[in-house]
């Protein structure tokens, strides 16, 4: 059995996060495990407190999952803070998993900080370097390239920016845009592939960021090249929000196990 690990924060309900991750891996017949990095207080509605762990403990539990079940591939989420990030990329950096997927976890839809402003640096400096790709969507493209995004060719023109700036390969989402849901993978500054998308009459897409790169985390542990990686999470991710589960009064959770 391919094994995934997700180095991320807690969702208290079960949507986002180190939850919905280890639901993605499941979905795929992939044995998930966790490092936690912080726990939040959070539901439908919102982000009602973050507390973090230790950049010690962050390593103390990575390393006793390299040395005994190592895996396949590593999703990193919610890493909060420098301490934190430097933890997590002296683990990585000492490992060399295979596959790193990096999901920019910034800002929550609800507009919570999940990610302290004086990190923003290290995680640019210091994580993205030993991605495989990193999954911005479009507020966090528009941190990551300097520039505002409000159309399908000003996502080209940041994902070239973001690509070129880090020197990895790039998948840009794009279902903030009120015209698309495609998402563009850029490899060596160039878009690589466009992957079609239409927006889903369904509100509740809480974790959707989560669920897409843990997914992709997946497949490339299962053997997929990152093309079809992305594909075959793009898919699965829609066919999540598809199903229409409906919980929470507010933006509620995918069903990470509706092919089950």
């Amino acid at each position: 059995m391919k094994k995934f690990l997700t180095i991320a924060g807690s969702d208290s309900s079960g949507g986002a996060g180190i939850q919905a991750d280890l639901k993605t891996a499941a979905a795929h017949g992939v044995y998930g495990m966790s490092v936690i990095t912080a726990l939040t207080a959070q539901n439908t509605t919102g982000v009602f407190g973050v507390s973090s762990v230790s950049g010690e403990f962050v390593k103390a539990q990575a390393k006793a999952v390299f040395e005994d079940i190592f895996p396949d591939s590593v999703k990193i989420g919610m890493v909060f803070s420098e301490e934190i990030i430097n933890a997590a990329a002296e683990i990585l950096s000492e490992y060399k998993p295979p596959h790193i997927v990096c999901d920019t976890v910034m800002v929550a839809t609800s507009g919570a900080p999940l990610l302290e402003k004086s990190a923003e640096r290290a995680l640019t400096e210091r994580l993205f370097p030993l991605a495989e790709i990193i999954t911005p969507n479009i507020p966090e493209a528009e941190i990551l390239s300097g520039m505002s995004i409000s159309s399908r060719s000003e996502m080209e023109k940041a994902g070239i920016i973001i690509s070129k700036k880090f020197g990895c390969s790039v998948l840009v989402k794009g279902g903030h845009l009120s015209d698309t849901a495609d998402d563009i993978l850029f490899e060596n500054g160039e878009v690589s592939e466009v992957f079609g998308g239409v927006h889903i009459d369904n509100p509740n897409t809480h974790g959707t960021g989560c669920t897409l790169s843990s997914a992709i985390a997946c497949n490339l542990a299962l053997g997929y090249s990152l093309r079809d990686s992305v594909k075959n999470a793009k898919d699965y991710v829609a066919g999540a929000i598809a199903y229409g589960l409906d919980l929470g009064k507010g933006s509620g959770p995918l069903n990470h196990l509706y092919r089950i």
